[in-house]
């Protein structure tokens, strides 16, 4: 472990290290010692760097006691002004400047004043806006109340006008029959006795009209005439600014009780009232007025909008410069915030973790803001040893990257264990494959893959769907997946389920012309072995799917054990690294010997078969070698001596149980009681191996040993091994389950949909044929089916091969870097 320390720690002369993907960077806890006047440039120079993870060393304070507590209410202020900026210029469709027109260095206090004055002018910009809005809508809503309710009294008028002259008229013709009475006389002849009607005219939304007049007519009596009117087009209501279908209405009434109540009642429904005169030439002289109002008013808010919009598209060119410039002072207060204060207030205290190869530029930064901040005293920079387990740290790239986080989903590495990700890159999607194997679909995949990686520069800076931002995050997983899915359709020689002789003629032929649905038995092999795959002759026959089925099944078991045996292999490597001897003899050799013993015989008995073409039944002998182990195998025997291994590798399975359970929790105990009586002490050496050992003896160096508890905890670990070694290399059954699904969902696509519409030479039926199976292929073969073999694949991974040797209980490296910073941090 010591090799591996100094190899690491001398990787860190060039901009980048070497990628190191099978055991995390070596960390180190690091302690800073800043004079407080140039504190803030050092935090930002890290911060640039974004290679340290502070730790807080102020736990024990909430938010308001911290020093820079001030500081960062100011730029939480500042944040909240430019969301409102940001806000703006979207309601107005304006984004902000990707670049910023002038990069000019802006003070903090310079800015926090600067975006004082701009949101209250802007404030004030919109609150007139809106004043000159609603009084510009509330205008237009008055000339149509004007427009319609003038054309009321016009109608009215002119037929009162008429119905005058008509009872003049009559009264010359016929005076002394018909003429009133003298009361009715009298009331004509003064106009001081005539009943005075008022009137309240407005606009009220269409929906309630109805109400509106039913409420009206109850709270009245009865003593009211209503006459509305539906505008042609929704009109802009004042209050709301929102679009809304009216009515223009006129109400008559009689009495000062009942205005009052109609007022009431306009108001509760919402109703905007506007006065009118029961002159008409007034009405037209208002209509005149108000159009004038209308035209002024629109062209004072066309101003304000266009120097509205010209402030906000000055402040979007400086934007995002603002706005980089605010997060990057919030998060270094937010970090000032987490180092120690010193007694004397000249200076602060940084703890936090760093990589091991990160040392020099580290400390090449907190000199370059020493000098830069004009400081009398430089920072100190001091290596700390102590118990705490380190965070884990991969340095992954655009193509890593995805398969670490297929890893990580899982639980993150404990540090510096055997990561999974790099053997990921591989099996992953080689299982994958097994399940998806067909080279037609592969090659749509890889089209679709492609299109992402080709344009992955201009698709990451645009935002994404989530599906779709998901799917462009794992296109270098997809593309191995597609390119694996391509050569194991070659292998299983299917294409959209079609077979090809790409790689020579057919082995096998009829025995005579006329044997069309021939069986393996029908079929004489007139050449050499196909040299590439499933032969072409087998696709179509009787027996494709006793003989693809007993394949894919026995290949199946075949890639299970072998990674299973690569996961207690990788536990063997983890207690070596880590000098855990007790792991190595009684954990990785008993699980080694038991997995082989049952599986790994049952891998060599199928080699055998197949090599020598026996026609043993493998169920047969695997189920008497535990049921009568002493019986002969007469015709099952494979090879000579087989019996009497098959008695070996069962004693063998026999004794690694107890191997397992028994001595591991007895030796811990007796290591307890050697350390605690002075008898076996550790030397603790200055890298991480005393680290290691620390952590390995700290759960039993300060609390009471309980050897129940261990017991128990071994037994437990035992029974899941015995246990998951059988229903494991059962659940890698599902890769022939999957595989045969996806080749028969895709021959039934084919055969039924395809081969159906071109047999009715019908070409209108043949392009349905066409289009439902493109769909179909699409729809089920390339998303469902790859989302299916996806997960599939990702439980095998996390469950049969990690569950082996990775603990996954760290925690991952989280560096305060101003790269990392994102939109939430505002």
């Amino acid at each position: 472990m010591g090799d591996y320390h100094s190899r690491g720690g001398g990787r860190g002369h060039g901009c980048c290290p070497p990628m190191d993907l099978l055991r995390s960077e070596p960390m180190q806890l690091v302690q800073i010692i800043i004079p407080i006047e140039s504190a803030h440039l050092t935090v930002s120079y890290l911060g640039d760097l974004g290679l340290l993870q502070f730790k807080d060393l102020n736990a024990d304070k909430s938010p308001f006691q911290r020093t820079y507590a001030n500081q960062i209410k100011r730029c939480g202020e500042m944040a909240r002004k430019l969301r409102f900026f940001r806000e703006q210029m979207t309601k107005a469709g304006i984004s902000p400047s990707a670049m910023s027109l002038t990069q000019t260095h802006i003070d903090l206090d310079d800015l926090e004043i600067k975006l004082g004055e701009l949101e209250a002018e802007l404030i004030e910009v919109n609150t007139n806006s809106e004043k000159l809005q609603r009084t510009y809508n509330e205008l237009l809503e008055y000339k149509l109340v004007l427009q319609k309710a003038g054309e009321f009294f016009y109608s009215v008028q002119s037929s009162a006008i008429a119905q005058q002259r008509e009872i003049e008229a009559h009264q010359v013709f016929d005076g002394s029959l018909d003429s009133p009475l003298l009361l009715e006389q009298e009331i004509l002849a003064d106009p001081s006795k005539q009943v005075k009607l008022g009137f309240v005219s407005g606009l009220v939304p269409k929906e309630k009209s109805m109400a509106f007049e039913r409420i009206l007519f109850r709270a009245t009596r009865g003593n009211m005439y209503l006459k509305q009117v539906a505008v042609d087009d929704p009109v802009t209501d004042p209050v709301s600014g929102e679009k809304v279908a009216k009515n223009v209405f006129v109400v008559f009434y009689s009495g000062e009780r009942a205005k009052t109540k109609i007022l009431k009642i306009c108001e509760a429904f919402g109703a905007n009232r506007y006065p009118l005169t029961e002159d008409v030439g007034k009405q037209m002289q208002m209509i005149d007025e108000v159009s004038g109002k209308i035209s002024e008013l629109k062209t004072t808010i066309d101003i304000g909008l266009i120097q509205r919009d010209n402030m906000l598209k000055n402040i979007g060119y400086q934007f995002e410069q603002w706005n980089q410039m605010v997060r990057r002072e919030k998060s270094i207060y937010h970090t000032l915030n987490m180092l120690s204060l010193d007694v004397t207030k000249k200076c602060v205290v940084a703890e936090g973790w760093s990589p091991v190869f990160a040392t020099n530029q580290v400390q090449d930064a907190l000199k370059r803001a020493t000098y830069d901040s004009n400081s009398q005293v430089g920072s100190i920079f001091q290596i700390l040893h102590t118990k705490e387990s380190p965070p884990t740290y991969f340095q992954t790239n655009k193509f890593t990257l995805a398969f670490q986080e297929i890893v990580d989903a899982y639980g993150v590495a404990k540090y510096q264990e055997a990561n999974p990700g790099v053997y990921t890159i591989i099996t992953f999607p080689f299982l994958f494959a097994v399940m998806f194997g067909d080279w037609g679909h592969g090659i749509c995949l890889l089209l679709a893959t492609l299109y992402f990686i080709f344009r992955e520069k201009k698709l990451s800076s645009q935002k994404l769907g989530d599906i779709t931002e998901m799917t462009f995050g794992g296109r270098y997983v997809l593309m191995m997946m597609a390119m694996f899915s391509i050569y194991t359709g070659l292998i299983y020689n299917e294409f959209f389920s079609v077979p090809f002789e790409l790689f020579g003629k057919s082995a096998y032929a009829c025995r005579d012309p006329s044997c069309r649905d021939a069986t393996s038995e029908g079929l004489i092999k007139v050449r050499s072995t196909y040299p590439f795959g499933v032969d072409p002759k087998w696709h179509g026959s009787r027996s494709e799917l006793p003989f693809l089925n007993s394949l894919k099944m026995k290949l199946s078991i075949l890639l299970g054990v072998a990674q299973m045996n690569l996961g207690i292999v990788l536990s063997y490597f983890n207690a070596k690294f880590f000098r855990n001897n007790l792991n190595i003899w009684y954990q990785f050799v008993p699980q080694l010997i038991f997995l082989n013993s049952l599986f790994g015989y049952l891998s060599l008995l199928i080699i055998v078969k197949w090599c020598t073409g026996s026609k043993a039944d493998l169920y047969h002998v695997m189920i008497y070698m535990f049921l009568s182990p002493t019986d002969d195998l007469g015709e099952n025997q494979l090879f000579p001596g087989q019996k009497t291994l098959q008695l070996v590798l069962l004693l063998l399975a026999l004794i690694s149980v107890p191997w397992m359970l028994l001595p591991k929790p007895i030796l811990l105990k007796k290591q307890h009681q050697e350390r605690h009586q002075g008898q076996s002490y550790a030397l603790l050496q200055n890298t991480e191996e005393s680290l290691e050992l620390e952590q390995d003896h700290s759960s039993h160096g300060h609390e009471e040993f309980e050897f129940s508890e261990v017991f128990v905890h071994q037994l437990i670990h035992t029974i899941e091994f015995v246990l998951g070694a059988v229903s494991n290399t059962a659940s890698y059954l599902r890769l022939w389950a999957l595989s045969l699904a996806h080749s028969e969902l895709s021959s039934v696509f084919y055969e039924k949909v395809l081969l159906l519409a071109w047999g009715f030479n019908n070409i209108i039926i043949l392009i349905v044929g066409i289009i439902v199976f493109i769909f179909a292929t699409i729809g089920v073969l390339l998303v469902m089916e790859t989302l299916s073999a996806f997960l599939h694949a990702l439980r095998l991974h996390w469950v049969e091969f990690q569950n082996k040797f990775y603990e996954g209980d760290g925690y991952k490296f989280s560096p305060f870097s101003f790269a990392l910073l994102g939109e939430d941090e505002d």
